[in-house]
Order: C-alpha cells, then sequence, then structure tokens
C-alpha cells in the first residue's frame, strides 16, 4: 500500500510538472505529416525514459552525499513555490521539420527541464529504484502523448497544480530531515520539527498560492 502511494505522488508530480515538457514536445513534431510525427513521439518518449531513469539514479547517489540532500530539498520547496506564486512563461521552442531534428529537441529540452521532476522522484522513492522506474516508465508516455490534454487539465482543475505543489513541499521537508548532516542539526536544535516541518512546508506553499490568486482575482 505505501509503495502505491508513493507511485502516485510520483506520477501526480510529474503529471503537474511536465506542462512544459508536454507543450515542447507537441511544438516540437507539429510540423511533421501524421506517421512521420508518431516516430517521433515514440523515439523521443524512448529516449526520454532512459534519460530521464539515468539522471534520477544520479540524483539517488548524490542525495547520499552529506548537505547535497538538503541542498535538493530547497530547491525542491523553491520549484513548489515558484509552480503557484510565478506567471506562466511562454515555452518557446525550435519547430523542427525532420524527424531527427524533432526528436533532438525533445530530448534536449527534456533533459534541460526535468531537474524538478528528477528531483521530487528521487526524494519521493527513497531510493527504490524499482518505484523510480516504474514511475518514470508509465508518466513520461502519458506526458508525450497526452501533450495538450495535461495543459488543458492543468488549466481547468487548479486544484492538481495545488496537490503537486503541496507534495513538492512536502518532499522538500523529508529530504531537509533525512539529509545525515543537516537532519542531524534540525534535530538537535529543532527536536519537534520531525513530525512538522513536511507538513508545515506544504500548507505554506498552498496557503501562499491561495493568497496570490486571491490577490490576482481581486485586482
Amino acid at each position: 500500500m505505501d509503495s502505491l502511494l508513493l507511485l502516485g505522488e510520483i506520477l501526480m508530480i510529474n503529471l503537474v510538472l511536465s506542462g512544459d515538457n508536454a507543450m515542447v514536445i507537441a511544438m516540437a513534431s507539429k510540423n511533421l505529416p501524421e506517421k512521420h510525427r508518431k516516430t517521433a513521439v515514440w523515439w523521443g518518449a524512448a529516449g526520454a525514459v532512459i534519460l530521464r531513469c539515468v539522471l534520477t539514479f544520479a540524483a539517488v547517489l548524490l542525495l547520499k552525499i552529506p548537505y547535497i540532500e538538503a541542498g535538493g530539498g530547497i530547491l525542491l520547496l523553491w520549484i513548489a513555490f515558484k509552480l503557484l506564486l510565478e506567471e506562466e512563461e511562454e515555452v518557446r521552442v525550435e519547430e523542427s521539420t525532420t524527424v531527427w531534428r524533432s526528436i533532438r529537441t525533445i530530448l534536449l529540452a527534456d533533459f534541460i527541464m526535468s531537474l524538478d521532476n528528477v528531483l521530487a522522484i528521487a526524494g519521493v522513492a527513497k531510493g527504490d529504484l524499482a518505484l523510480i522506474v516504474i514511475g518514470i516508465a508509465l508518466s513520461i508516455p502519458i506526458v508525450v502523448w497526452g501533450s495538450g490534454i495535461i495543459v488543458g487539465w492543468l488549466h481547468r482543475f487548479p486544484v492538481l497544480v495545488f496537490i503537486g505543489a503541496y507534495i513538492l513541499a512536502h518532499t522538500a521537508g523529508e529530504m531537509l530531515l533525512q539529509d545525515a548532516k543537516f537532519g542531524a542539526v534540525l534535530s538537535f536544535l529543532l527536536p519537534s520539527l520531525h513530525s512538522v516541518l513536511p507538513l508545515a512546508l506544504g500548507v505554506i506553499v498552498v496557503l501562499s498560492g491561495l493568497i496570490k490568486r486571491r490577490t490576482v482575482s481581486a485586482g
């Protein structure tokens, strides 16, 4: 049951964080003929799965180094705030006209834009390589083939973005506490943080997003 919950968190994180990736894939392949577009998407998806697996395995290993996990937690917390507080940025990408250029564009974009996904998955999975592989293998094809649908969902159901941001912030808090050195310092200085920090960070991020939405609506 715990594994299923973690897998659900991984899928939710990928759904929320992959809107830009989805738009890049749609833009990169939209000028190709239908049969070539499917080829580009297939190979782009396969390459993206392998690429993200390698990056996530590297992140899992790096997070075992003292203070690296704490740094990753802080970065993930920043990403959670950014997800809710910053205005949407227009995605610009070269519209490719050949299959291989489209594949190259998809892979390059996925590499550049996957830091948030990789950090989040590594933090949530807690080193469980099976969960990492399953989560990535399931989520990337969903993102690739459902690019337009995903962007529509995120606009139509803003609650998905809030849920994703909460999971990111909660994971960031757990990463801060689990860091071999930084976690020990927090435990010594503020022993009660172990039970409330992840929850508190999640609530703070969601409240910040709600306040920002209300301010924008009022303006």
